[in-house]
């Protein structure tokens, strides 16, 4: 099989695929995963051929080489001091770019690594730039990166008025596609008028072992955002992320962040016991460890944790029945009947939400939370829900996928 070459990757060895950019200001929005394959940052790497013209650079939550650790800390603008154009926040003092940013370049690349989960928010600066790049007339070329976590579809659909910073549009929580997918998808549904090219990957295979989607064995993995460290959690991500909207760890001040979750006064193998008579096949595909951790900040800092480690690295793993957001929603579920006065859900301001819970952000409705709370709710429910949603949108996504 031949290597699999990411967009940057053809942009940067084709000199013919670069001729529409001749003579045209060249933006980039990138962060610290937006490498080639030898490494070199794709700022770097555009800015070392002569036939571009780098007039600006933007950066997105984390910043454009990674510079902040957790949600809500805010990147600053920069003047980059090698190559000389301004460095402009998407994270910072607006999430969308201004008049003024966007009259500095008349091409916006855009290199973004995704983990091909809903929350993300990658996937929400991808349509502010595109909804300014149509306002603005100007074009946009997605250089089109692997999604770590396949094609898999799972979990609700975001519903109506639930549109956040971390709920760009009626996605399900894994939605399946590529960035460059994705900003097909958003032009159409948001019906936008933009000269937008993708340059796809060559030799992507999805559904190929042992990666499913990443190149394992063949490219190095970067930390898209700091706690994003490997594989397994990109694929663990789809639910595990939604303990950031529960009192429980999710691991952040760990070595293995969103791997794993847990909390001083949990007993973990009462949980697990309590998942497994609830729904066993919610629980497919991977291996669940109970363990002990301490977060060094963030939760629960300084406090010995009991918990569950979700393993998705060994030969148990099964790409196609691992389904992360129905076990964590489980493992709420499970807690709630073991303790049903269990101060779950974590009341404080979630990327600019002061008004409405985490959860409910997170999921995008508030459907989850009323399953996990009610007593007489039970896995079946849940599944029927979120069944039709999934089909519902593997027929929406099929026109757009590219590979």
């Amino acid at each position: 099989m031949p290597a699999l070459e990411f967009g940057l990757d053809r942009l940067l060895t084709d000199p013919q695929l670069r001729e529409p950019l001749h003579g045209r200001r060249v933006a980039l929005l990138a962060h610290p995963a937006s490498v080639s394959r030898d490494l070199t940052h794709t700022l770097d790497a555009l800015a070392a051929l002569p036939d571009l013209r780098m007039a600006a650079a933007f950066g997105p939550q984390h910043g454009l080489r990674g510079d902040k650790q957790d949600n809500m800390v805010e990147s600053p603008e920069f003047l980059d001091p090698v190559h000389h154009i301004p460095v402009f926040s998407l994270y910072g003092t607006v999430r969308r770019p201004t008049a003024e940013m966007m009259a500095t370049f008349d091409v916006l690349l855009i290199d973004l690594q995704d983990l091909g989960c809903r929350i993300y928010t990658f996937i929400t600066t991808l349509r502010y730039v595109l909804e300014a790049a149509a306002m603005y007339g100007k074009a946009v070329w997605i250089l089109d990166r692997p999604n770590p976590a396949g094609r898999p579809v799972e979990g609700l659909l975001l519903r109506p008025g639930w549109e956040s910073f971390v709920g760009a549009g009626p996605l399900p929580m894994r939605h399946g596609l590529t960035m460059g997918e994705l900003a097909c998808w958003f032009i159409s549904t948001l019906d936008l008028d933009i000269d937008c090219t993708v340059i796809k990957m060559h030799g992507w295979a999805p559904s190929a072992a042992p990666g499913y989607g990443w190149p394992l064995g063949e490219r190095s993995w970067i930390n898209p955002s700091p706690n994003a460290p490997n594989l397994s959690m990109a694929r663990s991500y789809a639910g595990t992320v939604l303990l950031e909207g529960s009192t429980l760890s999710e691991g952040r001040g760990t070595t293995r962040p969103l791997e794993l979750f847990g909390a001083p006064d949990l007993d973990a193998r009462r949980l697990l016991t309590a998942m497994y008579a609830l729904a066993p096949n919610w629980m497919l595909g991977c291996r669940l460890r109970e363990c002990w951790f301490e977060p060094t900040f963030h939760k629960h800092a300084g406090k010995l944790c009991h918990g569950v480690q979700i393993h998705v690295e060994d030969g148990a793993y099964d790409h196609a029945a691992f389904r992360p957001w129905r076990l964590q929603s489980l493992a709420f579920k499970a807690l709630r009947q073991l303790r049903p006065d269990y101060p779950l859900w974590r009341d404080f301001a979630y990327e600019y939400e002061f008004d409405r819970l985490a959860i409910d952000l997170i999921n995008g409705s508030l459907l989850l939370r009323e399953w996990v709370d009610d007593p007489v709710a039970m896995p079946g429910d849940l599944d029927a829900l979120s069944r039709v949603d999934e089909r519902e949108w593997e027929r929406a996504r099929s026109e757009f996928l590219l590979y």
